[in-house]
This record gives structure tokens, C-alpha cells and sequence, in this order.
């Protein structure tokens, strides 16, 4: 049974965030001794297929060794709780650097985009499709380190899983045969998104967007003849 701020071998020592799927907490790790990232599953969304997806995601990402991918430490369960222990980052999200400002500069942005493509080869090269990159996902640290955030929404792409032809991830930044649900999909879809992120960046909008989603789909390459 679970103890209160306490994970298996893991003490907790604060929120960090709340996703889609699950809860982040700073913990420390008694047996090693080192600060980690602890994700744990929502309680409000704790169905048999987000379970599935959150432990795809840990496998997913557990197999990737890459300076521009989050380093996984353990997927471990505690009682009904299932977690993943990985590197604690110190930084922020893309997402906020490009609403608060300010912009780092050309030839930064141009290289934070390269480490972004570099991180997405690696998982390219191993069969595994992001199919969520967005500057939300992407983890600028304090350092100078990029790192891939993420892969809840990972799909290995030989797997029959890949040709469920399901919608999954941010409008904003799919691309194309993301949009149409294509059954099968590739790296190519997330360059798509990568390269979504380098134009926001470097002019300081989208490509395409709408005030919602119906606007946003509109203006989608996906809808151009």
C-alpha cells in the first residue's frame, strides 16, 4: 500500500505539474539518493487505455538514449499506482519561452530546433513516432540542454497499434495525414510538427491557426486541394 508522500522507494516533495494523463512530482530517491521526476497516473483518468498508453510511454522513452530525450530511470508500481522515475530538469517548456518571451536569439532558436530534429531521428531510427511534438512537450533546461518531453502518446510504428486510425494529438502542430487519421504514420509526421515549431519561432505565429478548432482544421494544409 501506497504511504502518504511516499512512492515504493521514493519520497515526494512537491507537485510539479499536471498533464492529460498524470501528476509530476519532485521526489527523491532514498536508495540512490538523487532528486527524480516522478509521473504518476491521474486519478481522475485511470481506465485500461490510459494505463496502456502510460506505460507505452515509459517504454517508449525507456529505450531512447539521447542528450535531447528525457532520461527514464524506472517504471515501477506501487500497490494500484503505476509510476516512471526520470531525470528531474530545471528549466521550462518551449511553450512558455515563446509566450512570455523573450526569444532567445536566430541562431539559438535555429539550434534548438536542430536538437529537436537530432532527439527525433534517434526515436525515428528505433520505431517510435512522438505524434505529439509540440512546444509544450519540448523542455529548454537552464543549462543549454534540450529535451524531448512526452511520449504518452508514442506509438511503435510497426505495431498493428499504429493502424487504429485514431486522431491523436495537438491540431496546432499535425501534420497532415495526422489530421486525416491516417492508419499508418510515420517520423515524417513529426518533422511536420518539428517544423511547425521552427516557423512559430522564428516569425512569431503559426503557420495556421483559428480562434478554435473547427477554424483551425479550415486552415490546415490537410483541407488544401
Amino acid at each position: 500500500m501506497m504511504e502518504p508522500g511516499r512512492l515504493g522507494k521514493y519520497e515526494l516533495r512537491g507537485e510539479l505539474g499536471r498533464g492529460a494523463m498524470g501528476v509530476v512530482y519532485r521526489a527523491f530517491d532514498t536508495v540512490l539518493e538523487r532528486d527524480v521526476a516522478l509521473k504518476t497516473m491521474s486519478g481522475v483518468r485511470s481506465d485500461e487505455d490510459d494505463t496502456l498508453r502510460f506505460l507505452r510511454e515509459a517504454r517508449a522513452a525507456g529505450t531512447l538514449r539521447h542528450p535531447s530525450i528525457v532520461t527514464i530511470y524506472e517504471l515501477g508500481r506501487d500497490g494500484d499506482q503505476y509510476f516512471i522515475a526520470m531525470e528531474l530538469l530545471v528549466g521550462t517548456d518551449l511553450d512558455k519561452v515563446i509566450r512570455k518571451g523573450p526569444l532567445p536569439s536566430i541562431k539559438r532558436r535555429l539550434e534548438l530546433v536542430a536538437r529537436l530534429c537530432q532527439g527525433l531521428d534517434v526515436a525515428h531510427r528505433a520505431g517510435i513516432v512522438h505524434r505529439d511534438v509540440k512546444p509544450a512537450n519540448v523542455f529548454v533546461c537552464k543549462d543549454g540542454a534540450l529535451k524531448i518531453l512526452d511520449f504518452g502518446v508514442a506509438k511503435i510504428a510497426s505495431s498493428e497499434a499504429t493502424r487504429t486510425g485514431l486522431v491523436i494529438g495537438t491540431v496546432d502542430y499535425m501534420s497532415p495525414e495526422q489530421v486525416r487519421a491516417d492508419k499508418t504514420l510515420d517520423g515524417r509526421a513529426d518533422l511536420f510538427s518539428a517544423g511547425v515549431i521552427l516557423y512559430e519561432l522564428l516569425f512569431g505565429k503559426k503557420p495556421f491557426s483559428g480562434e478554435h478548432l473547427g477554424a483551425t482544421l479550415k486552415s490546415h494544409p490537410s483541407q488544401r486541394t
